[in-house]
């Protein structure tokens, strides 16, 4: 028993890595774009969307925490994209690629018009942003997002994520994500979460380095939120 276990296991890491390499080799296919990037202001960014006259769907996830299995995410974000028209809809994300941003590539070969609004921290700190991006809004912020410490406002990045979508979906994330997925659910937006694993090795890994105890959960802050909603 023990040796089949070991034995599936062994396959779907080996799936995994082949569909990892075949999502790697589709990305300069499916995004050969220019990306326009913009420090912009909260009216510059809701000017920019209303005049799309696109619904603006939002995923929100795990950043640099990653996903257990990565293989499951772009199954699941794919389809729920399948429920919209390519045509009318933009996907709207966190600019960067780890993470849920794996999505935009998938996104962008299913023929979504891309946006990603971030904090300026990651300008500060060189992070790098996805290719499969056509348009970045950089939103001064001494934060990275969620809510201001000490309060239920969100910084200006998360602001402005909550308040130009229409549809937010989660799958796993972490405080920032929570804080934006629990604000857009109390002033009536649609929401959606779908639970999902950090990465494993690099949740221990993490832990290990701020000498705190291995982790006994990979829900993340997002899923431990919506867990009983």
């Amino acid at each position: 028993m023990k040796l089949k276990l070991n034995t599936s296991l062994q396959l779907r890491r080996i799936a995994v890595g082949i569909f990892s390499l075949l999502i790697i080799l589709n990305i300069a296919a499916a995004c050969e774009l220019a990306t326009a990037v913009k420090d912009a202001t909260i009216d510059d960014i809701r000017t920019f969307f209303k005049n799309q006259k696109k619904k603006v769907i939002t995923f929100v996830g795990y950043s640099g925490a990653e996903y257990e299995d990565k293989m499951e995410l772009l199954e699941k974000a794919g389809r729920i994209l399948d429920e919209f028209v390519a045509s009318k809809t933009i996907v709207n994300i966190g600019a960067t690629p780890e993470g849920i941003g794996a999505v935009y590539e998938l996104a962008k070969r299913k023929g979504f018009i891309t946006t990603g609004i971030v904090s300026t921290q990651a300008k500060k700190y060189n992070v790098a942003l996805s290719p499969c991006v056509d348009y970045v809004f950089y939103v001064e912020d001494d934060t990275w997002g969620g809510f201001l410490k000490g309060s239920d406002r969100l910084s200006p990045t998360s602001s402005a994520m909550v308040e130009n979508s229409d549809v937010l979906i989660g799958i796993g994330g972490g405080e920032v994500g929570r804080d934006e997925l629990l604000a857009a659910k109390r002033s009536g937006k649609e929401v959606r979460f779908i639970p999902a694993d950090m990465n494993h090795q690099k949740a221990r890994e993490k832990a290990q380095k701020k000498g705190l105890p291995a982790p006994t959960s990979f829900d993340g802050a997002a899923g431990e939120a919506f867990k009983h909603q």
